[in-house]
């Protein structure tokens, strides 16, 4: 059983994921913030951000971080060691790396899968990657390494290519909570939880995650009602300007006095 189905397995609900940007607000933050987030005990998975010089599905909050990063060194070279760092450190905790394709291919694409599996990552987001190439060129690879492609659905995808990834990718799905960019929002309208209960509805066969959004105890409730959880990201990286980003955060969210 890999670390995600263990995770889903013993928590079927009520999980949280946090984002942040590897190589911010310094160099040398990601593996200290990924051992604060595990040791809250309320953060179940992690989502390792690849700083990119064009992320175009990030809100402005995570376009700045992903520029510093690339200021401050960040390649994925050194993502990738600091992820085996913070495997050793923590190594039941699931950590998914996010990245786009650009950064993926330079590094080439079966040399990351392997440098993935060496530094116990336990899945992939490209939110760039078309599902026909994902089906063409990474499928076989996912299967091979282990480690699942996750991809992402919005209010706009159809009902049947939602059953095609549902069928043909492992882990979870990404449900984002509008047509947006990341961000964050004081709630979700009828429009959104009428989305997220026509998704409830199809009885996918794997877990869903909700993110893009997910700012105050309202969006999170959200979130947990109609998915297996949140994934949280531009709160964070705007909680990391405080001298405790880990607490900041859980009480924006209401898991901590």
């Amino acid at each position: 059983m890999t670390r995600l189905d263990a995770l889903f397995a013993r928590k079927p609900r009520n999980i949280l994921s946090v984002y942040l940007t590897a190589g911010y607000p310094e160099l040398n933050s990601t593996v200290p913030l990924i051992q604060s987030l595990a040791a809250s005990g309320k953060v179940d998975m992690i989502e390792l951000g690849v700083p990119f010089s064009d992320p175009m599905a990030d809100g402005p909050v995570i376009q700045a971080s992903s520029a510093q990063a690339l200021r401050n060194g960040m390649t994925l070279k050194t993502l990738l060691g600091q992820a085996a760092e913070a495997r050793r450190l923590c190594p039941d905790l699931p950590m998914v790396l996010m990245g786009y394709l650009n950064p993926m291919i330079q590094f080439g694409i079966e040399n990351l899968f392997e440098a993935c599996r060496e530094a116990g990552i336990d899945a992939m987001i490209i939110p760039d990657l078309p599902f026909h190439e994902y089906m063409r060129d990474f499928r076989s690879l996912c299967q091979s390494y282990g480690i699942p492609m996750i991809m992402l659905i919005t209010p706009e995808t159809s009902d049947e290519r939602i059953r095609l990834i549902d069928e043909n990718c492992d882990g979870f799905i990404y449900m984002v909570s509008a047509a947006s960019t990341t961000g964050t929002r004081s709630n979700f309208g009828p429009e959104q939880t009428d989305y997220f209960k026509r998704i409830d509805a199809l009885d996918l066969k794997h877990p869903r995650l909700i993110g893009f959004g997910i700012s105050n105890p309202e969006t999170l409730a959200d979130a947990q009602t109609y998915s297996s959880g949140a994934i949280v990201g531009s709160l964070f990286i705007k909680a990391l300007a405080t001298p405790d980003p880990t607490r900041t955060l859980l009480k924006t969210l209401g898991l901590e006095e």
